[in-house]
């Protein structure tokens, strides 16, 4: 076999700016071997083109079957398609009342989408499955700086047929740009670290910082990695590197504090309430809902009751009990832990043998970032104790493919030196076989054999790989390496392609078949309907989204749905929302088939303590809202919302008049519509009261 190919500048594992660590490495490291006697460029394009066309297949065939996806995010793009400022804000509303409970970058991207193509659900999901294909090919880059461009196309291939990437990558959730960003930050470090100017690393720290604007504190886990890589492994003295350092992290604070500063620093009167948050600020989201409260647990809504009684404990019944294995339960096994055993051994086989190698070796500091990027991902999704869904599990998709790619070829090349690379490859791949085997037994209705088969395949390879190279044809050889891809690629390619052939909705979707606990209220695949907690797609290809029949006309196809929304439309007069709702899944739907404004009281959860009983009588007093439903939709509904709603909701249903004849209880949404024009706005001869803090 020949040595790397021109194509693969990195093989030897030192980076061309260091030529000192270079001319070492060229001693110390172990020879690298090509996969393949040609030069890789004329394979390394090809392959890399097919596994984008792959990735463009899986992420937009049928795109559509989700229809408007989780309806939450979909309604929040609809309002940033119809207003700057709701745009700006990342609010649920035209009228700017509440934002959602992530800060609006992801937003950005949708409600753009729908001013240039229109409401519909391929405007809505099409900005995320565009970020997938880009994530791909920018992972290929990122890997073959390190690892050279085989080991880059098997890592993008990897990425491309990950089940929750390819979920993610379908749907409207923040998490498929929080993604792409972070692939992006890892590409511009590994450039920054044989690049002594710090061009490199300010961006890689930019890109976590826009990470952030996506979902706050989750961006930040990739931080450990990328310091400790920088500082161990950048070209340049020490010095150098700490100044690198210090720039990045001024550069991540600047880049992650902008919105969340000129948000504090507006009066809550000139901008809308913050989704999540007990004082309507985005400091008390970060530090608590969506921030420390994920990890160290907290009751659904911030301020509020934990989880109600016979509900699941820790985690919310989404992702597991926590503790060191949850990655390999049930709930999180299918999505994204195929390969995260081999990916182990790859960390550690890829850190032996480059142990003797120069301090910048461009290969050990792959395998150090994307070990710890892991490493630290795995740790916090296990072990947090807050509300965690299994779809959080995208965000490490690159790091297992990278050392998957890493870790296939370092162990390949090792075999041809030495027995004990074949053996450790062998076991790799076998016990990957055995794994697959256990996942897909979990789902035993689903294609039933291919674990058997799984199996087999790997237990042949074993053999093959095991035997020491000299010993067998170059052809053998290359037919053990085939095998061996296909095992680690069977499994999660079978999801993969079930997930594409489905449609999702709400807000904890799954990738493949389903298996274990599936708590329905908040999972995908069902019909949300205006008053449903799934607020989601119907499931079925070519459905509507959440039970709308034609995504971004108005009616749902049921004709007492219609009539609410007529009802609502034909009677709002001059109000700005059209209605206001217990929580959000509710307004989500509602806004969605209207077209217009809908007030989602409490937020996401129903917990939001906004508005209160005085607010929403000087909101009626001054003419912007003239309808409320109670009941039936939200979370709001469920777990009861906040003291505040519920006196406010007193009030709604003792001094408002109930509309019998639309959407009464026991109705099409199990909800009541109240009309609160004319009523008195503030009970016992009470002064009404501003509206400071909402928009006039």
């Amino acid at each position: 076999m020949a040595s790397i190919s021109s194509d693969d500048p990195y093989g030897s594992g030192s980076r061309g700016t260091d030529r000192v660590g270079a001319a070492a490495s060229v001693v110390a490291a172990p020879a690298p071997v090509a996969l393949v006697p040609a030069r890789e460029s004329q394979w390394i394009k090809p392959a890399l083109l097919a596994v984008l066309l792959l990735t463009a297949f899986l992420d937009l065939w049928s795109l559509t079957a989700s229809g408007y996806a989780n309806t939450y995010y979909t309604a929040a793009a609809q309002a940033a398609s119809q207003d700057w400022r709701a745009l700006f804000f990342g609010s649920l509303d035209a009228g700017n009342f509440i934002t959602i409970d992530k800060p609006p970058l992801s937003i950005w991207a949708m409600g753009i989408s729908v001013r240039l193509l229109g409401l519909s659900s391929f405007a809505i999901l099409l900005p995320q499955a565009l970020m997938g294909v880009a994530s791909v090919g920018v992972l290929f880059a990122a890997v073959r700086r390190s690892f050279g461009g085989a080991a880059g196309v098997l890592a993008a291939l990897v990425m491309a047929l990950t089940p929750v990437a390819v979920l993610i990558f379908r749907f409207n959730n923040p998490d498929a740009l929080l993604t792409m960003l972070l692939v992006l930050a890892a590409w511009a470090l590994l450039r920054s670290l044989e690049d002594t100017r710090l061009r490199w690393v300010v961006l890689a720290a930019v890109l976590v910082g826009l990470a952030f604007t996506t979902k706050y504190l989750q961006a930040y886990l990739v931080l450990p990695a990328f310091a400790l890589t920088y500082l161990l492994t950048a070209a340049g003295g020490w010095r150098h590197r700490l100044i690198g350092l210090l720039a990045a992290a001024v550069s991540v604070f600047l880049a992650s504090a902008w919105w969340v500063g000129i948000v504090e620093a507006l009066p809550l009167g000139s901008r809308p309430w913050i989704g999540g948050s007990t004082d309507g600020g985005a400091l008390d989201v970060l530090f608590g809902y969506d921030g420390f409260g994920r990890i160290f647990g907290e009751g659904l809504r911030p301020g509020g009751p934990g989880a109600p009684s016979g509900l699941p404990g820790p985690g919310f019944g989404f992702g597991g009990t926590p503790g060191l294995l949850r990655l390999f339960n049930d709930r999180w096994g299918g999505q994204v832990a195929w390969l995260l055993p081999f990916a182990g051994i790859s960390l550690a086989a890829g850190l032996w043998v480059r142990r003797r190698a120069p301090r910048t070796d461009a290969a050990r500091a792959g395998y150090l970032l994307w070990g710890l990027w892991a490493i630290v991902h795995v740790l916090v999704f296990s072990l947090m104790t807050g509300i965690v869904h299994t779809y959080y599990a995208v965000a490490i998709a690159p790091a297992i493919a990278a050392l998957v790619g890493a870790g296939t070829i370092e162990m390949w090349r090792w075999r041809t030196r030495s027995v004990v690379g074949g053996v450790v490859l062998a076991a790799a791949v076998l016990l990957t076989a055995a794994w697959s085997a256990v996942l897909l037994d979990r789902t035993s209705d689903f294609l039933p054999g291919l674990g058997l088969a799984i199996v087999a395949l790997g237990a042949a390879v074993t053999v093959v790989l095991a035997i020491p190279s000299r010993l067998l044809s170059g052809r053998v050889a290359a037919l053990g390496l085939s095998g061996a891809l296909l095992v680690l690629v069977a499994g999660p390619t079978a999801y993969a392609l079930e997930t594409v052939s489905r449609g999702y909705g709400g807000g904890d979707p799954s990738a493949g078949p389903s298996a274990g606990f599936d708590f329905g209220a908040f999972g995908g695949g069902g019909r949300g309907g205006f008053g449903g907690l799934g607020g989601g797609g119907t499931g079925a290809p070519g459905g509507g989204p959440g039970g709308l029949s034609t995504p971004g006309t108005i009616g749902s196809g049921d004709p007492a749905e219609d009539a609410l929304i007529a009802y609502l439309l034909e009677n709002r007069g001059g109000a700005t929302w059209i209605v206001a709702t217990s929580g959000s899944m509710s307004a989500a739907n509602i806004q969605l088939a209207a077209g217009q404004p809908v007030m989602a009281m409490g937020g996401f959860t129903g917990g939001d303590p906004t508005p209160t009983r005085e607010q929403l009588q000087a909101l009626i007093h001054a003419g912007k809202l003239r309808f409320v439903m109670l009941g039936g939709g939200g979370f709001g509904g469920v777990f009861g919302g906040s003291t505040v709603g519920r006196e406010r909701d007193a009030w709604v249903t003792s001094s408002c008049t109930r509309v019998e004849s639309v959407a009464a209880g026991g109705g099409p949404f199990g909800a009541a519509l109240y009309d609160c024009v004319g009523q008195t706005p503030a009970p016992n001869g009470k002064p009404v009261v501003s509206m400071t803090g909402y928009p006039a």
